[in-house]
């Protein structure tokens, strides 16, 4: 893929008003879902929810990609075709996680470093090769006392770096993925410092490997409280805190923003992406869209709960959710939405 190809397929990702499925759970983090769920943990269940995913009718109404793990690039529908090229055929963008997760960062005590950059490069051109056309790195901080440490920044912004010269060299549009976790009781002010500061030294990295910004997709975290903060902000602080700190720290240059959840409900992420939405229009460079997992999964996971008999419902489910969000990248949702699946 040429240069200019890439930012057409980076464009074509952030077109309209749809967004990107994340689905790329590792094994592990699936099984955990799945045990929450009452779900077998076994490979034919991980097969059989993600054919779920593929192939639920209308999917494309809503979602312009979807981001797949090692395992489900290789996995196939029961009818024998492979997920890769279900989502093809329903004119989905296949994406890659290619990522090997994170690991405690030596020395840095409560802080993570993602791994996978050794044999990446060959790795890519695999992924290439089966069909997938972007891919996706995750780089993850902790606000705590002292954390996330200047070393812990530049170490993982360096790593998300590297990652996007690659994908870049292979022909694959990256997505880089900084996300500032919810847990804590941190304010809604210190997180849009931190995030700040994150995406500041991302893209010095990202400048200082020669990647091209055009062909980026930013998926940051949106700028909220942690979890176990006394005061909630509304929907709409939340939605000016993020725009104020993407508009400080992310280029013009930039694709685009799709951003995560970040284990969000499906409503308030979908209220708080349009909010952002509605506020961004007289100001944002870029594109903002949105790049879910469970916001959009965990209905239609609960619903299926393993059973062919719930794949229909499991489905009207997902989509339902998508099209919330569908509606939200508009400008367009509010909670009379939910009343209509």
């Amino acid at each position: 893929m040429t240069a200019q190809a890439q930012v057409d397929t980076a464009q074509e990702l952030l077109a309209g008003d749809r967004g990107i499925l994340a689905m790329d759970e590792s094994i592990a983090t699936c099984n955990r879902r799945f045990a929450a769920a009452g779900i077998e943990q076994r490979i034919e269940s991980r097969r059989a929810y993600r054919e779920l995913l593929v192939t639920t009718p209308g999917l494309v109404d809503s979602i312009h990609g979807a981001i797949l793990y090692d395992e489900t690039i290789r996995q196939h529908t029961q009818a024998g075709t492979s997920l890769i090229q279900a989502l093809v055929d329903a004119a989905i963008i296949p994406g890659i996680k290619v990522d090997a997760g994170t690991v405690p960062m030596a020395g840095h005590p409560g802080e993570r470093i993602t791994e996978g950059l050794d044999g990446l490069r060959d790795r890519l051109i695999e992924y290439r090769g089966m069909g997938a056309r972007f891919a996706k790195w995750r780089a993850v901080f902790t606000i705590g006392k002292g954390t996330p440490s200047r070393g812990c920044i530049e170490a993982n912004s360096g790593g998300l770096a590297r990652y996007a010269a690659l994908c870049q060299e292979a022909g694959l549009v990256p997505i880089v993925e900084p996300e500032v976790l919810m847990d804590g009781d941190h304010a809604l002010a210190r997180c849009g410092e931190i995030t700040e500061e994150i995406l500041r030294a991302l893209f010095a990295s990202l400048h200082s490997q020669r990647v091209t910004l055009e062909a980026v997709i930013l998926k940051p975290n949106m700028v909220l409280p942690g979890s176990g903060a006394a005061k909630q902000p509304s929907v709409d602080e939340v939605a000016d805190a993020t725009l104020t700190c993407l508009l400080r720290a992310v280029p013009a240059a930039v694709a685009g923003i799709a951003f995560l959840s970040g284990g969000q409900s499906g409503e308030l992420a979908s209220a708080r992406l349009n909010a952002v939405i509605l506020r961004s229009r007289p100001c944002a460079p870029w594109p903002l869209s949105f790049s879910f997992g469970r916001a959009i999964q965990q209905p239609a996971l609960a619903i299926w709960h393993g059973e062919d008999a719930n794949v229909a419902a499991a489905q009207r489910a997902l989509r339902h959710r998508a099209r919330c969000d569908q509606m939200a990248r508009g400008g367009a949702y509010s909670a009379a939405a939910e009343g209509t699946p």
